[in-house]
């Protein structure tokens, strides 16, 4: 099967790809689907047990719409490819900022967030600006947001206010945005093939957390960090992490890596994308919610879309900086 990709062209790959993927989604439900029909008389089990099937089909149905917007990704031409993860970072932010408070004074700065940094970030994408493109957040909108904010004449909770704006900057824009900019990777060799890297890095991370959320549920262990969650353990953490990183050695072959190359690029993927999954949940304690989307209601009609990508904006820009350097792209 290996040696029949191989033979393939760079497109036809890729769709063959993803209709493995697709494939092995709708074995996955339809197991999900025999679990759920099953029935138990114990009552505390029975309980249990349609939990975890709930949080099966939760999973299930977020793998389904993260490959399902890379397929589309992958159809798009480039323009359309970064409208559209334009569009996710704009209602990513949107939600971010919708659950924390603004005041009148920080209207510029929303403004120019929205209709400034985004459009610009992605365009830095487009034209394959990358060292503005790496710099253009972290240094120049870090000290423009709170000239503009100083300018409208509010100090009350100066601080908080821009650092809340900053943060929903950085992983919105800044981390998403990265995503379609690995496709834009030029490496020896890898002619339109770069669609794979894009699927390598989402098929890691999402095995990584999918792993660490079984794991969890199956082998209870006390949390590592209750306050923040209730579910992450270092044991489960350590066994999610040896699961992406062994995936990314065995889809060593659609990418540019060796096989200990992709183990050590998937293991860095992961790492940022589980940790990074921990700070956004440290981020919603501190807004009182248990999920992005509020009190059982989407806030901006992209019914917690956050809690969908948070790993995947941690893990894109740690992923591609290290994948550039380490190449010398």
């Amino acid at each position: 099967m290996y040696q029949a990709l191989k033979n393939l062209s760079a497109t036809q790959q890729v769709g063959a790809l993803f209709i493995i993927v697709f494939g092995l989604l709708m074995i996955a439900g339809v197991v999900v689907f025999l679990l759920s029909m099953r029935e138990s008389e114990d009552v505390t089990l029975e309980h249990r047990r349609r939990s975890d099937i709930r949080n099966l089909s939760k999973l299930l149905r977020i793998s389904w719409m993260m490959i399902f917007v890379f397929w589309v990704a992958w159809l798009s031409g480039d323009v359309a490819r970064l409208v559209l993860f334009g569009l996710g970072s704009f209602f990513a932010l949107r939600e971010f900022l919708t659950l924390s408070p603004t005041r009148r004074g920080d209207h510029r700065s929303l403004v120019l967030a929205f209709f400034g940094v985004l459009p610009f970030q992605y365009w830095l994408v487009w034209s394959e600006h990358f060292d503005l493109f790496t710099v253009f957040i972290p240094v120049y909108v870090f000290l423009a947001l709170p000239v503009a904010s100083a300018l409208a004449n509010d100090p009350q909770r100066f601080l908080e206010r821009n650092a809340k704006l900053q943060w929903g900057i950085m992983v919105c824009i800044y981390g998403m945005s990265h995503v379609p900019a690995l496709m834009l990777l030029d490496f020896p060799r890898y002619d339109k093939k770069s669609a794979f890297l894009m699927l390598f890095l989402v098929l890691v991370v999402q095995t990584c957390m999918v792993t660490q959320h079984l794991l969890n549920r199956r082998f209870y262990r006390p949390a590592s960090a209750p306050l923040v969650s209730h579910s992450f353990n270092w044991r489960s953490w350590w066994v999610g992490m040896a699961a992406g990183s062994l995936l990314g050695a065995l889809l060593a072959g659609i990418t540019p890596f060796v096989p200990g190359q992709a183990f050590a690029m998937a293991f860095i993927a992961c790492a940022a994308g589980s940790l990074g999954h921990l700070v956004m949940k440290a981020l919603k304690r501190d807004r009182g919610i248990p999920i992005w989307r509020g009190e059982g209601k989407g806030v901006t009609g992209a019914g917690g879309m956050l809690d969908r990508i948070d790993s995947l904006c941690f893990a894109a820009p740690v992923f591609f900086h290290s994948v550039r350097w380490y190449f010398d792209l």
